[in-house]
Order: structure tokens, then C-alpha cells, then sequence
């Protein structure tokens, strides 16, 4: 997902390359960033939290998405195609997120 929202940005004028483009690419980045951080915790806790952080990015990354369709950066078909991408994310995280607690009893 990361490389496809890289691909979409590249479409941005250039006056957004640094600015809603950027914040996008920091954004999706930290989806998986956070997976990673979190893996490497030892408490559930911890790892839920970086589960969390995780799903908020995936959201964030989701609305600069929907704002540059908004603004004619990408075409309503590309933020569809890309949307069961973020769509199935979600339900992976939110079913990471459940089995760590439940699994830890938090």
C-alpha cells in the first residue's frame, strides 16, 4: 500500500510535493513503522498502543488521500481502488488489536 500511495503522490502538483504529498508519505510510512516498533516490545500493552497508533496513521493516510481527490490530484476511481486496500488494513489491525488483548487480558 505504501508503494501505490508513493505512485499516487508522484501526480500531485508541485506545490503540494511538500506539503499535503509529504505528510502523506509520512503518514503511510508510520503505518508500518509503528507495526514494527510495536512488534519489538515486550509488554501487550506496549504492543496494543503501537497497534493504535498504527490504525490512526492508516486514517490519516486515508483523508489526505480523500483531500487530494477533493482537489483533483487523483481521480475518484484511484481513491476507490485504494480504498479496499486501506479498507482491509483496518480490519487486520482492529483483529491484531483484539487478539493481543484478548490473548493478554488486558
Amino acid at each position: 500500500m505504501v508503494k501505490e500511495i508513493y505512485t499516487l503522490q508522484k501526480k500531485f502538483p508541485s506545490e503540494e510535493k511538500y506539503a499535503l504529498g509529504d505528510q502523506l508519505r509520512r503518514s503511510s510510512v508510520s503505518i508500518v513503522a509503528n507495526l514494527a516498533e510495536g512488534g519489538g516490545r515486550f509488554s501487550a500493552k506496549e504492543k496494543v498502543h503501537f497497534v493504535e497508533i498504527s490504525y490512526g496513521s492508516l486514517l490519516e493516510a486515508y483523508s489526505e488521500l480523500q483531500l487530494a481527490c477533493d482537489f483533483g490530484y487523483i481521480s475518484e476511481n484511484e481513491l476507490i481502488d485504494i480504498g479496499s486496500n486501506f479498507e482491509e488494513t483496518a480490519k487486520m489491525l482492529s483483529g491484531l488489536r483484539n487478539s493481543l488483548i484478548k490473548n493478554s487480558k488486558l
